[in-house]
């Protein structure tokens, strides 16, 4: 897991400009909207791809393990202007603490008619409230 804030590259009167990405093979994006505290997304991890949630509005914590399960799951809050990566072989799951919005960059097989062959689902990995 890679967790980096996204700061802008320039700015004037106008606004600004944030780059995202520079340099960088993406072969899929999508906005995802949650839109009530609790929800649990995630729960998988990939074999070939790479995955980068950009979050646009809101927070959530983003809960991270390797998939041999060598070590136990780790978390950060993630919030606006986070981006966050999530490399092959890690799973990766997200706990909304309220509504969001983000964008999920794929670099790897992820969207349409692929959407679920680098997809594998495991059970959750955020540890029981209580």
């Amino acid at each position: 897991m890679i967790l980096k804030k996204i700061v802008p590259a320039t700015s004037d009167e106008r606004g600004s400009i944030s780059d995202i990405f520079y340099q960088t093979s993406i072969q899929h994006a999508a906005i995802i909207e949650s839109l009530q505290a609790g929800v649990v997304r995630g729960n998988h991890y990939h074999k070939q791809t790479t995955q980068s949630v950009f979050v646009i509005k809101g927070r959530f914590r983003y809960w991270w393990q390797p998939v041999d399960r060598s070590q136990p799951p780790q978390s950060v809050l993630v919030e606006a202007n986070d981006l966050i990566t999530s490399p092959p072989n890690e799973i990766h799951t997200m706990e909304m603490l309220e509504p969001n919005t983000f964008i999920v960059f794929s670099s790897g097989p992820r969207g349409g008619q692929d959407y679920e062959s680098d997809t594998f689902r495991v059970p959750s990995i955020v540890p029981p409230q209580g």
